[in-house]
């Protein structure tokens, strides 16, 4: 795999280089010192993965990341000393188009850094290779997001309806503004499986929070579904939904590049789930939550994908969309006034 690295820090550029240029599958094609150099570089020569640093003079990650995803797309990991000191920065990388984040290996201070960047480099060279490589990566619309955090409803309520909701690239934004403002009517739970390492699942659940006006936590092992609660899976093995309504975390499928699946959560609730349902595929890049989506479909249950316009990589969408899994392909900001007309308010 063909990796390009966007740091101007010069040690830390080249802790990454030495990184990457130990393993003889991947070769670094060129390292950038500034956001607009990653942005002038990527278009001249497109890698299949940018390490990019959010931190850079001229351009900072999140807007090299905003303009790369517009004109020459493809993956980018954000690599950066400490990003749970970053966490809106983060999140604004993510909602622009980065694939996930982590920690550099010569700043974070911790034994095996080197061995945790290559793995979470091989998942993305199997996310790439599974999406039919960088060619599928759609030129991007931002997605903002809006919302003010609130106090948890007073009086736990049965859960009689539930929102499911799939996001990988550009789901963080896409998440938050899709139910930014809204209170969802009694009864009503909502479960996000947003494809992002379980090191900064917490990080992505408090920063949710913030965003809206319903209480968000990560969902543990065992859980029962919570009304008027978001529940987000925080673990890199998959989010499961037993007969019971418990909320279990499964490794298998091992070597299912996507972790967490969305597939699998989907699978779950058309098995299990009896009561009101609506299923939302939000942008991605591969095909994760396609097949999930159409076999909730198929058990009756109401589906909606993101149209391409409005995500920020259209491909789990359009995977839904070439399935006929989605009822309905709608932009993101009339998604949200759909569920409220569906599910109701309070």
């Amino acid at each position: 795999m063909k990796i390009a690295i966007a740091n101007d820090v010069a040690m830390a550029a080249e802790a990454l280089r030495r990184v990457v240029a130990s393993t003889a599958e991947h070769q670094v094609l060129w390292i950038a010192r500034t956001g607009a150099e990653a942005v002038r570089m990527c278009a001249d020569n497109r890698p299949d993965l940018i390490l990019m640093d959010l931190n850079m003079p001229e351009l900072d990650g999140v807007e090299a990341t905003r303009q790369i995803m517009e004109h020459s797309p493809c993956a980018i990991l954000v690599v950066t000393g400490r990003p749970q000191d970053n966490v809106n920065q983060v999140f604004r990388a993510l909602g622009a188009g980065a694939l996930d984040v982590t920690a550099t290996p010569v700043l974070q201070g911790q034994p095996g850094g080197d061995a945790e960047l290559l793995a979470k480099i091989r998942t993305m060279d199997k996310l790439i290779r599974h999406s039919g490589g960088n060619q599928a990566m759609a030129p991007r619309t931002p997605a903002g997001a809006s919302g003010h955090g609130a106090d948890a409803p007073g009086m736990a309520a049965p859960v009689t309806s539930l929102l499911a909701i799939g996001a990988s690239t550009g789901g963080p934004m896409a998440v938050s503004k899709m139910l930014a403002g809204w209170t969802p009517p009694r009864g009503c739970a909502i479960v996000v499986v947003q494809h992002i390492d379980q090191h900064f699942a917490d990080n992505f659940a408090r920063w949710l929070g913030e965003q809206l006006d319903m209480p968000v936590r990560a969902a543990e092992e065992g859980d029962e579904l919570a009304a008027g609660t978001v529940l987000v899976a925080k673990s890199n093995d998959h989010l499961t939904l037993d007969q019971n309504y418990r909320l279990r975390y499964d490794a298998n499928p091992k070597e299912y590049a996507y972790r967490p699946s969305v597939d699998v959560f989907f699978h779950c609730v058309a098995q299990h789930w009896k009561g009101e349902s609506i299923g939302v595929l939000l942008t991605g890049m591969g095909r994760d939550g396609a097949e999930g989506l159409l076999a909730m479909r198929r058990a009756g249950h109401t589906t909606i994908a993101q149209d391409q316009a409005s995500s920020a990589v259209y491909g789990m969408p359009r995977a839904a969309a070439e399935l006929d899994a989605a009822q309905m392909v709608l932009p993101l900001t009339k998604i949200g006034p759909v569920l409220r007309s569906i599910l109701g308010s309070r």
